[in-house]
Order: structure tokens, then sequence, then C-alpha cells
């Protein structure tokens, strides 16, 4: 076994393991990235389109145009690729992967994960039928178009309007592909809006409320889905209606990879890691950022996320205490997702939230006072808050709350 000691570890190096080696290294600590992939970038490779980079760069980027920008800002930093991490032992500092240069043990002062996340398996839909070739998530279809260059089959129906899924939907068309159209069993859209109308409306590809898959046929190869309508979450009777096709494509929301560290963080009911305003989560040197705390809308958001927590972990490593945490925020009235559980009350800081519902102008209260409005919200629409201390109370337990004004 070969033994080696970093101030600073960062497992992952998609956009948020990127933006902590560069916290880290900002404070001219011993840094060090494990990626279980051939380089960093993660998901950012096959995301071509554009629509990166906009708070980063000040311009509109490709991921992967993003990504080589991003990665020329680091320079020269220590990393160990094709590696996988077994075990995290908190409680001796110490890391336990494999590559295929064999074992490592992995000292480390603090530890930052940027996991990102993954994407929810068609088989959690419990969609009746049989499982022929043909079926793919929407990041995997992605990955065989752009990386792989090519195509997953000639005519697709696309099941969830999340992100990934709407973008496939143009990526597909433009490859030559039909796209008979884009089924949500939710009644409101589950991708921003912009997806929406760059990606269906700008294509003719039309996009079915209330409405999913309930039954999958072929035997080899997918020969067709029946859809039907839905309310009250079940199928309507007579509603049901086959479409025949040789693709379905599941976008089907991420969920946040922590299954590596989840006996020893705090993770919440969304399987996000539970982090207070400086990205530390109940492990005073364990720090995590991006999606594997809560999936965001923008990659610029995880970056910055990225970029605090490797700056306060490495702080943490050469010794420094950094402020204790003053309050709890929970969520309240119609609040979905939050991505900072806690506050140090020690600085302004952004936190992150998603309503539950589709809702017309709302107001957001921080207990009972006012602090913002938003014209509209929508639960596919992450709303930013930035809170800062020396104008609101935060110490104790703090309810983040979302009203409809006038209701």
């Amino acid at each position: 076994m070969k033994k080696v000691k970093y101030d600073v570890v960062v497992l992952g190096g998609g956009a948020a393991g990127m933006g902590a080696i560069k916290g880290a290294l900002s404070e001219n600590v011993k840094t060090l990235l494990i990626e279980r992939e051939a380089s960093t970038g993660g998901v950012l490779n096959q995301c071509i389109h554009n629509g990166f980079g906009i708070h980063v760069f000040n311009q509109e980027l490709s991921g992967p145009e993003y990504h080589e920008m991003y990665l020329e800002k680091l320079g020269t930093f220590d990393a160990m690729y094709e590696t996988t991490v077994l075990k995290v032992d908190e409680k001796h500092n110490l890391l336990h992967a494999i590559s295929k240069d064999g074992v490592y043990e992995i000292e480390y002062g603090a530890l930052v994960l940027a996991t990102g996340a993954r994407e929810r398996p068609f088989e959690a839909l419990r969609i009746s039928g049989t499982r022929p070739a043909g079926i793919f998530t929407a990041g995997l279809a992605q990955h065989f178009v752009n990386l792989e260059n090519k195509l997953p089959g000639h005519k697709a129906v696309i099941l969830g309007s999340g992100d990934i899924g709407l973008i496939m939907a143009r990526r597909l068309t433009l490859e030559g592909v039909k796209v008979e159209g884009v089924y949500e069993i939710m009644p409101y859209q589950g991708g921003l809006t912009r997806n929406i109308v760059q990606c269906l409306d700008d294509f003719n590809i039309p996009l079915h409320l209330s409405t999913s898959v309930i039954k999958v046929h072929g035997k080899e190869r997918l020969e067709g889905v029946t859809v039907a309508k839905f309310e009250n979450g079940r199928p309507v009777e007579g509603s049901e209606r086959f479409i025949e096709c040789d693709t379905l494509v599941a976008s089907v929301g991420l969920i946040p990879e922590n299954d590596l560290v989840k006996e020893i963080v705090e993770i919440d009911l969304s399987e996000g890691a539970v982090v207070d305003d400086l990205m530390r989560t109940n492990i005073p040197n364990i720090f995590a950022a991006g999606n594997n705390v809560c999936i965001h809308d923008l990659v610029d958001f995880v970056t910055m996320e990225g970029e605090m927590a490797g700056k306060n972990a490495a702080l943490v490593s050469k010794g420094e205490k950094l402020p204790e945490r003053k309050a709890i925020i929970k969520e309240g009235n119609n609040v979905r997702i939050l991505s900072t559980k806690y506050t140090t009350a020690s600085q302004a800081f952004k936190l992150y939230l998603r309503v539950s519902k589709p809702m017309g102008t709302t107001a957001l209260y921080l207990n009972d006072e006012r602090i913002k409005v938003v014209p509209v919200a929508k639960p596919s629409e992450m709303i930013e808050l930035t809170l800062d201390p020396s104008k609101y109370k935060m110490r104790g337990k703090v309810i983040l709350s979302a009203l409809e004004v006038g209701k």
C-alpha cells in the first residue's frame, strides 16, 4: 500500500471539484484531486450546447469551452485520475483508494466532496412491460451522441421534462431523429423556461403535461410505448395511446451522489449533503459543494461553491478556526429545496431554493419578515437569495417561506 499526505484532498474533478482546487491553491496548501475518469470536466465534456459561463467568465460558452477555460486558470496541480475511493475514515483523516497503479492510503488535513449527482434510473419508475434495448437515461443518450458520435435510434419519445431531456430533444432532432414528443407526469414543466422555448418550441416538439409512459413494448428492441393522461397521480382510464418508437429517453431527475459518505456526513431527504454558509458539513474538516449538495440550474454557481469550499478547507488544514454555526434554516411553506441549512452569521451568503408548486408573484419570508418578491416562481427554476446577517436576524431556528402575493 502506497501512503501519501496532502493538506486538502478534493473528490471529483467536475465543475465543483475544479473550483475547489482553485480555492485551495489560493491558500498555497498542498492539494490533491482524485477523479474516477481519465480527465477533469465531468459532465461538462459532453454538454456541447452553450449556456455556461455567464457569471464566471461573463460570456456564454459550451461545456467543453467552460472546462478548458477554467482549467487554464488552475495551472499545475497534483491529481490521481482513473482512481476510485473505497473508504473515507474521518476519525483518522484517511482515504483508501485504488487505481491501476495500486492501492493508496491518503492522509488529508481537510476533505472536499465534489462528487456531483447521478441520474435517476428508468427502473425506479416502475413502468410495466418489457425492458428491451433502446431505453436510455438522458445523460447516457447525450454521451452516445456527443462523445461517441452514435445515434441511439431513429424515432424517440422523451420521458420527463428535465433540462437534459429537453436539450436532448433538440439535439436528436438536429441529428435527424424524429422526436414524437416530451411527456411530463406533473402538470408543470420540469426544466428551465428558456430550454422549453429553445429546445421544444423552436423545433415544434410538443410538450404533453400531466401525461406519462405507462407501458413499454418490444422484445429485443423497443417497438413502442403506451402513454396516458394522469390525474392525482393515477392514469386516466380511456386516455391510453400507443406510440411507435425505437428509442425512449428518460429525463426523470438527478440524485446527489453521496453514497461514499452517507454514514459520515449529515444527509437531507433529497440525499444532498447538509452544509453551512462556509460549505462545511457536520464534520469540521469535511466540506461539500455542487450537485452533491443540491441540484443546481447553472454550472457557474456550482463552481463558485467549489471555490468557497476549497478555500475554507485550506484554512482548516492550516489550523485556522472557522466561525461556529449560529442558526439553522428550516423549510417553511412552499419551499422545497435549500442548499444551505446552517449559517455562521459571520458573512453575507447565497442560498438557493425551489418552490414546491407553480406560483404567481411570490413573496419570500425569513420568519415573518418579507425579504424578496419574485414575479413568477416555478419548481423548475432555482431562486437565488443573498442573506446578510447584518440585516436579518440569524440566530436559533430561522424559517424560510414562500407565499403567493394576494392569496
